[in-house]
């Protein structure tokens, strides 16, 4: 164990197992890349949640997608997917519609704004190249470790 996150959090007794500290690690390192992302996205006023419900309907195209499988395809879990379009809804970044065959069923598609919203924040280029100054620390080898690892991590 090198001890570092021990001094980053200030802790001055050991982790009760190798688990637990690999877990704190993996939290305080993605807490870490959130914001540095998340910074980028607040010039737009948006949260990585609502960036990422907008970077899914623009790959949905014009057909856009009924609010439980947006949900199914969040990086992270948000509970309350409505609520969060019901934010997007209100700065006409989205919007909704109910299906014709089932009035159940409500497909949400991103409006010219929300894909002008998406460009202004110039993610994808921006992100890149912010997080492969982060990764510059670890070769090519290694990130393909670390994704093999944490995907045996998600796996049940």
């Amino acid at each position: 164990m090198s001890g570092r996150l021990l001094n980053d959090i200030k802790q001055t007794k050991p982790f009760h197992s190798v688990s637990l500290e690999v877990y704190i690690n993996v939290v305080r390192t993605a807490d870490e890349l959130n914001r540095c992302t998340s910074s980028l996205l607040r010039e737009q006023d948006l949260t990585l949640a609502q960036y990422n419900v907008l970077r899914i309907l623009i790959g949905a195209g014009s057909a856009g997608l009924p609010c439980n499988e947006i949900g199914s395809r969040l990086i992270t879990h948000d509970p309350d997917v409505t609520r969060l379009i019901d934010r997007l809804e209100r700065r006409q970044l989205v919007a909704r519609s109910r299906d014709c065959a089932d009035r159940r069923v409500v497909t949400v598609r991103i409006t010219a704004e929300g894909s002008a919203a998406v460009q202004a924040c110039d993610m994808d280029r921006r992100t890149t190249a912010a997080l492969a100054e982060r990764f510059a620390k670890l070769s090519p080898e290694n990130c393909q470790t670390l994704i093999t690892l944490l995907e045996h991590l998600r796996t049940p």
